[in-house]
């Protein structure tokens, strides 16, 4: 399938939405294109989308591309494509998010959890700390951490088992 939707013809297909930010240290341009398709082989699929980030880091002028290739159920009348690409960044926003917090807070790269079911079971225990933490009205994760982590019944508590 990925080979199908990155071998439209996208350069016959015209830009449908462009934007241009600075922050973080390094001016980004995405532009989206969006294509209407029937003979992709993906159930339900209506529209494969294009987008292309050009990020350069303003710190050591180093230029990046990157194309992504989506599909999506929506046709064409049910979304923009700037409603498109609004939802496209709203998820990374909310995956860049979590990654951060297990990142950061929990340094989940650094693990030395490798092997068998324990990597994927070490991932679903982090994210059920930051969940019970975020549904507790907590924002600063690893506060949140060493306070809970002073007091063993307090996970407890947050849990509601107590």
């Amino acid at each position: 399938m990925h080979a199908q939707v990155k071998h439209l013809p996208w350069r016959d297909i015209p830009l449908d939405h462009r934007t241009r930010d600075k922050a973080h240290h390094r001016a980004e341009i995405r532009r989206l294109k969006v294509a209407a398709f029937s003979h992709i082989d993906y159930p339900g699929a209506r529209q494969a989308v294009q987008v292309v980030r050009w990020r350069r880091d303003l710190t050591t002028g180093k230029l990046t591309v990157e194309r992504v290739y989506l599909i999506t159920s929506l046709d064409v009348f049910d979304a923009t494509p700037a409603e498109l690409a609004a939802w496209i960044r709203g998820h990374w926003s909310i995956e860049n998010l979590l990654h951060h917090v297990r990142d950061r807070t929990f340094r989940e790269d650094d693990s030395k959890v490798r092997t068998g079911h324990l990597p994927r079971t070490m991932a679903s225990l982090r994210n059920l700390a930051i969940s019970v933490f975020r549904q507790d009205g907590k924002t600063n994760i690893a506060a949140a951490l060493r306070h809970t982590g002073r007091d063993h019944q307090r996970p407890l508590r947050a849990l509601g088992l107590t």
